[in-house]
């Protein structure tokens, strides 16, 4: 894609919605197109996002509190 090799995916659910079916999906589209790297899950839902294969998440909140 316009010379950029794609390493991986990421994805943020919607606050108001179960993350497990977005992070499944992302999942699913990380292994057809042979990524290695998903980025998905923050504070929140990291334990789901671990659970479905994330190879980074991000926790600022649960470190550095609300803003």
């Amino acid at each position: 894609v316009h010379g950029l090799a794609i390493e991986g995916l990421m994805c943020i659910p919607p606050a108001d919605e179960n993350p497990g079916p977005h992070f499944a999906l992302l999942e699913k589209l990380g292994v057809e197109a042979k990524v290695e790297k998903l980025s998905m899950g923050m504070s929140g839902d990291y334990e789901t996002a671990i659970a479905f294969g994330a190879t980074s998440v991000r926790i600022g909140s649960a470190i550095f509190g609300s803003r």
